[in-house]
Order: structure tokens, then sequence, then C-alpha cells
């Protein structure tokens, strides 16, 4: 059992919103606090792997949202922190469709499937919102999608751009503009940077024994007294309040028990979302067989399975001369992959790359295969809210139950799904939790005042008395000896 003694603040998780609520707690004097992460390193879903001798990033990639009116505050700190990045252009994506022959098809047909698919999804949008407000009426509903080209653009506008077909909030304040991440340091250093202002480094690593890795949390028990929490490896932390900064996945799967067990209308909010499976597979090649130049980095494979290795991307951009191709995989097919070996994978995505650039394609030489969604301590890659999504349930995601507070990307109305909506919920998060802190130590001192002013008032009273009893001696010795006054020593 660890001997550590109770703590204001215990953050479980070190991902980018636990890191940023720990950060704001520091430098508003909370300094006791302790952070416990399930994994051996901090970032959570943002994370960095060596791969054929470069770093790629196997979760979080990009910075989404640059060059709009306001500046995103993940890309102020990526610019402070010199990390390297590499603009991402996906306009011309559509543009590059293969078939199961090996032929791309003509612009005009991918411009006019496309524009079909965004009329579809306008449509169900419309019925969705008339639904909602009594106004619907029966009308014919859009069609699915049934074709290669339509299921391939069908996948690329609802799964890989997620389920929001209107321009959104990270596009809409912070710019339209994405930028991949190509560091060798990873998208995790801007994460280091953020903790080294607050917890002890040496040469580049967390020292701070305030940070404790591979404490995977399993029991919160909580009350108005505060939360004891106790780990898999037997360890027991008791403190004042939680910031609880794990997945949607996690909350929704059995990994931590509360008790008492969490009210029903936040269990029902949580289980409201969608969990979605992001899934990059990357693969090095002994040489290039595929188009490089000006519009070339994303291409499309158009099978009659929908999402079937369907979103390609070349890394020539980021990484000159290092012969990785990435495709990305959501959902079912995500799960269908993670439960497979790499080998079957490789196969599969070896018969992709034949269909469309012919029989003489050489072998993968290497593949990296992430499993987001059967890592326990992640169960997914991001949360999903409807496209309509309720404000109740917003809410009553992010209301904190007792001294329990929610943290994360799903806890954020506007920007869920992003990085920079982990980042700015951590901060928001500790904002509240000081609130309450504060609004704790007023009611504290109110009630020690409630409680000793009758205390007080006897004190008072018998302080008096005795004061008049003392003087009432003093003038009975007085009468029998005179009482000397010292002058003081000048």
């Amino acid at each position: 059992m660890d001997s550590s003694s109770r703590c204001s603040v215990i953050i479980i998780g070190a991902g980018v919103s636990g890191i940023s609520a720990a950060k704001v707690l520091a430098e508003n004097g909370v300094d006791d606090l302790l952070i416990l992460e399930a994994s051996d390193r901090i970032g959570g879903r943002i994370r960095k792997e060596d791969f054929a001798g470069l770093s790629v990033e196997l979760g979080a990639g990009w910075i989404v949202g640059v060059g709009g009116k306001e500046s995103n505050p993940v890309w102020e700190l990526a610019c402070k922190s010199g990390l390297r990045t590499c603009f991402s252009d996906y306009s011309n994506a559509r543009f590059n469709i293969y078939d199961q022959n090996g032929k791309i098809f003509p612009s005009g047909l991918a411009a006019a499937s496309y524009s079909k698919a965004v009329d579809s999804a306008l449509q169900e949008l419309r019925n969705q919102e008339a639904k909602l407000c009594g106004h619907f009426t029966a009308s014919e509903p859009p069609s699915s999608p049934k074709t290669p080209i339509d299921l391939a653009i069908d996948f690329i506008l609802h799964d890989f751009e997620m389920a929001e077909v209107e321009p959104i909030s990270t596009y809409k304040d912070f710019g339209e503009r994405e930028f991949l991440v190509a560091d060798e340091r990873g998208y995790e250093f801007l994460l280091y940077k953020m903790a080294e202002s607050f917890l002890f480094t040496s040469e580049g690593k967390i020292v701070d024994s305030r940070l404790k890795l591979n404490k995977v949390v399993r029991d919160l028990q909580h009350s108005r007294n505060g939360v004891t929490v106790k780990t898999e490896d037997g360890c027991v932390y008791e403190a004042n309040y939680v910031i609880l900064s794990v997945s949607i996945g996690v909350l929704q799967s059995d990994l931590i028990s509360f008790c008492p067990p969490l009210p029903k209308w936040k269990m029902e909010a949580i289980m409201t979302l969608d969990v979605i499976v992001y899934t990059k597979i990357f693969l090095k090649f002994p040489s290039k067989f595929w188009a490089c130049g000006p519009g070339t980095e994303f291409f499309i494979y158009a099978h009659e399975r929908r999402g079937y290795y369907t979103f390609w991307q070349h890394m020539e951009n980021a990484y000159p001369g290092s012969n990785i191709l990435v495709v990305t995989l959501t959902n079912g097919e995500s799960k269908r992959v993670e439960a497979q070996s790499d080998e079957k994978t490789m196969e599969e995505a070896m018969g992709v790359l034949r269909d469309m650039f012919g029989p003489d394609v050489p072998n993968a030489t290497q593949i990296l295969v992430p499993r987001w969604w059967s890592n326990r301590f992640q169960r997914g890659s991001y949360s999903n809210y409807p496209i309509l999504g309720a404000k109740q349930t917003f809410a009553d995601i992010k209301a904190p139950v007792g001294p329990i507070f929610f943290t994360g990307e799903h806890t954020s109305e506007e920007y869920s799904g992003y990085v920079h909506g982990g980042y700015l919920t951590g901060i928001d998060t500790s904002k509240a939790l000081l609130e309450e802190m504060r609004g704790e130590g007023e009611r504290k001192e109110e009630s020690k005042k409630f409680l000793l002013e009758p205390l007080l008032t006897g004190l008072t009273e018998s302080l008096t008395l005795t004061q008049k009893e003392t003087v009432s001696r003093l003038r009975k010795w007085d009468n029998s000896r005179p009482l000397v006054v010292q002058e003081p020593i000048k």
C-alpha cells in the first residue's frame, strides 16, 4: 500500500486534458496534487512510435483548425515549442479515387457523387431537425449509397471526417487548415512542455513523485468527505477531489467501479455517446510505386464493401524518401483488423494496393497496426455525439458528481473529438474545481463562525465576570496593603 498522505486533488489520466487540468491547478497554488496514469507514459491518445526509423503518430496526428479568426490554442503551443508540422490538403482526394481495376474515376463523376452524398446528408439532417421540432412530414428518405464510388465518398464524408456535414465549430472558430505533426519528438512533446512548467524534470524526463505511471485505477469510492482511489497494484490514495480524465470508452467499460455507483442520469448520458475507433495502419516499402507531387498526398479506393481499406496517404510530404503509406480504417473494420494477425492485415492491404497499382507492387517490408479498441485504457479513439446532440446530454456528461469532476474531449460541446477540445476542457474543469474549492473554503469558514459564535459569547461573558471578580479582590487587598506601581526602566 502506498504511504502517500491525503492530497487536495487526484487527477486520473495523463492525457492532454489531465495535464492541462493539472497545470491550471498548480498555477493557482494547488501543489498537493497527484496524477495517476495507467500506462507507462503521458499522452493518452496522443502517442508516437518508432517505425522504419521515423516517429509516427498512432493516435492524434493533426492540428485541426488553423488560419481562422481565432488562434487554435494547440497550434499556439506547437508554434511556441517549434513543433515541425506539414500542411495537409484534402481537397484533391476525391479526384484520386481508384476502382478495383486500377482506373481513376473521371473527375466529373467523382464531383457528382460527392455532391449527391452531401445533399443526402443535408436532407437527413433536415429530417432530424424537423422531427425534433415536431414538424416532420413523411417524405422519401435520402437514397443510401450503393455503388463503390458512392460508398467510398460516403465513408470519407461521414467516417473519416466525422459525422458532421455542415461547417463545425473547429473550422468556424479556428480555420479550415490542417497540419500533420511530423516531428521526431512527437505530438506528445507539447504535453511534456506543459508538464515541465509545474513538475520536476531532469534531462527531459519527468522525475516528480506527483506523477505516478503504471497506476491502473480500478475502484473509486466517494462521499461528501472526499474520495478514496484504489489501483490494481493494491495502492490506496485519498483526496478531497478527483478529476477523471479518462476516455468515454473507459467510462462505458467496467475498468473503474464507483462506490456508490454513478447516478442514472450520468450513466445514461455517458452511454448515449458513440465511440469512434480510428486506425492508421503504416506500411513501409522498399521503393515508391504511387504518384507524388501536388494534389496526390491522399487517394481513395472504391470497393463494394464500405470502408474496406478506403482512405490512403503517402508520407512523402512529411518525410521525403520514407516510402511509407498509411491507410485509415474506422469502427467495424478497425475492430475486425484488430482481432486478426498483422500478417493477414498486410495480405489484405497488399491486395488492395495491387488492385490500384497493378500486380508488380512490391511487398511491404514492415507493418504497424495500432489497437485502440483492444486497449483497455482507451477503448476507442474519440467520442462522437449524434448530429443533433441534445444540450442536456452535454451538460450531464461534464457535470460533477459530488467530489468527482469529469474532463476530456468528450465533455466539450464545441470541440469534442479534437485535441484542442481535450486541452480546453482540462482548463475549464480545473477552473470549475477551483471555484468549488473556494466556495467550500468559504462555507467552512461560515460553519466555523456559526459553531464558534455561541462559544465565544459564553467565553466573553465568563471573562467579563472574572475581570469583575478580580477588580473586587484587588480592591479588598488594596485596603490592607498599598498597591505599588513600578515605573518602567528607561
